[in-house]
């Protein structure tokens, strides 16, 4: 099956490039161009100087301004212990072997305390993330509509369509977000601050080391500034990607080893997105992004989801992940079975990892027996 990873540098010859670079332009494109030269090949792009206009890019620089426009309002704040929310993460910080996908400890409060907590991350044990997606710029922030555009025009017209989701994100410098892909064109613009993305077309889908992990959910106690991961009733199996691409320099070697794929293939695509730039992300890449902070300690971004068109492009990708693939190497993942089996084995063995490092209680040993039994 060499054939795959010679996809992979055919990809890269023929239409994305070799540098490791994305393709940057200094100016918005026409919508012909943008459809020609982007949409249709699933190539991204950096658009410099697109948002020069809006008078977002000044007035948010001020933490006044935003608290004087948000003064009543109540948004969703996200909490982790690290600023790893929607990741594959160990059930228990002891046995780093047995993983489960943890979303974070959500709560509603007033912007100028959830802004507070952003960005003064050192007074507490926690990593505030305002990442509620959902339209949340059009419910939550709809005060500050007038300082940016409704959607991008010249997207906008070369897609056929007004964005289905317009999300707002405001976080500090411990928050990143791990390797995924969505079912939209995303048009990414950053506000204020840095934005760093690792970039994996879709037919790098082999190299993600896509499994299926039992969901979870961080629960914060205020009384006990301590987290705990609870596993969701009925049990919820999310596909994710196991991969970390900056593990620590202890487990390096052990991640270098469990994903050939990754970190000895080519190398990912590399953007960083500063104020004023929007990022052109295809439907179906693979994404990882950290950001860099503004002078006040946070980083702004909005975001703009078109859908994305269902077509041949969206076959050929199912039938490739269909595909199963694996390096000489063989890997094996801690707490799965082998890459050849059914992916659902995978969560059964890992949602038991919850009854035995939770102390989950019979009723969830039945949920997940009836599970078993559906599938």
């Amino acid at each position: 099956m060499r054939e795959i990873e010679a996809l992979w540098e055919e990809a890269r010859e023929l239409s994305l490039g070799t540098s490791g670079g994305v393709e940057r332009l200094d100016s918005p494109p026409t919508p012909l161009q943008f459809l020609r030269d982007f949409v249709s090949p699933n190539k991204p792009c950096v658009i410099s100087n697109a948002t020069l206009h809006w008078p977002a890019l000044s007035a948010w620089s001020h933490d006044s301004y935003l608290t004087r426009a948000l003064s009543s309002a109540h948004v969703s704040l996200h909490l982790t212990p690290n600023g790893r929310a929607d990741a594959a993460v160990p059930i228990n910080s002891d046995d780093p072997s047995t993983l489960c996908f943890a979303s974070a400890h959500a709560l509603r409060m007033p912007f100028p305390e959830a802004l507070n907590l952003i960005v003064n991350p050192h007074s507490t044990n926690f990593v505030a993330y305002a990442q509620q997606q959902n339209d949340c710029f059009r419910s939550e922030y709809s005060a500050l509509a007038q300082d940016c555009d409704a959607h991008i025009p010249w997207a906008t017209d070369a897609l056929g369509c007004l964005p289905e989701a317009v999300n707002l994100w405001v976080g500090n410098h411990l928050s990143e977000t791990s390797f995924h892909k969505d079912h939209y064109e995303n048009l990414y613009a950053v506000v204020s601050g840095e934005k760093h993305f690792l970039l994996l077309p879709p037919t790098d889908v082999h190299r993600m080391y896509i499994r299926n992990y039992p969901a979870a959910r961080y629960i914060y106690s205020q009384d006990t500034g301590k987290f705990t991961l609870e596993p969701e009733k009925p049990m919820r199996c999310v596909p994710w990607c196991s991969v970390d691409p900056y593990p620590s320099s202890k487990a390096k070697h052990s991640a270098m080893s469990r994903f050939p794929l990754y970190f000895n293939g080519p190398k990912p695509f590399e953007c960083t997105i500063k104020a004023g730039e929007i990022l052109y992300l295809p439907s179906m890449w693979f994404h990882h992004v950290r950001q860099s902070p503004d002078a006040a300690g946070r980083t702004i971004a909005i975001n703009y989801w078109y859908d994305m068109q269902f077509d041949i492009k969206y076959a050929y990708f199912n039938f490739l992940q269909s595909v199963p693939y694996q390096s000489t190497h063989n890997p094996i993942l801690p707490g799965t079975m082998s890459d050849d089996l059914d992916l659902d084995s995978d969560c059964d063995s890992f949602a038991y990892g919850f009854k035995d490092k939770l102390g989950v209680d019979e009723s969830v040993t039945n949920l997940l027996n009836a599970s078993a039994k559906e599938e």
